[in-house]
């Protein structure tokens, strides 16, 4: 098993930057993929972000391409998504999971990850 911690979230200005962090604990991180997902109120929870095993792949909803960027650090097991830009509509509460699926090498349906945080809010204010 991994435990999962998020931290990072707060309260940004349109247009500002926030970096998550994703700190595992347990079986080593390189054996997961990881992805980072995200729910608001009344909507449903979106994969925005996930990399594979290695950090050689990685994926990006349409909605943070050019915005978001995510990278890992296997011997520090942590992943991180770096946020920039932010937009209100970016606000939510965001979600660090890990996958030990095998295929595909970078899941981005939530039903792949075993493994979750307790999630880290993001309010993005106009």
């Amino acid at each position: 098993q991994v435990q999962l911690v998020e931290s990072g979230g707060g309260l940004v200005q349109a247009g500002g930057s926030l970096r998550l962090s994703c700190a595992a604990s347990g079986r080593l991180l390189s054996s997961y993929a990881m992805g980072w997902f995200r729910q608001a109120p009344g909507k449903e929870r979106e994969c925005v972000t996930a990399i594979s095993r290695n950090g050689g792949s990685t994926y990006y909803a349409d909605s943070v391409k050019g915005r978001f960027t995510i990278s890992r650090d296997n011997a520090k097991s942590t992943v991180y998504p770096q946020m920039n830009s932010l937009k209100p509509e970016d606000t939510a509460v965001y979600y660090c999971a890990a996958s030990g699926s095998s295929w595909p090498a970078i899941p981005i349906s939530g039903r792949k990850y075993a493994y979750w945080g307790q999630g880290t809010l993001v309010t993005v204010s106009s």
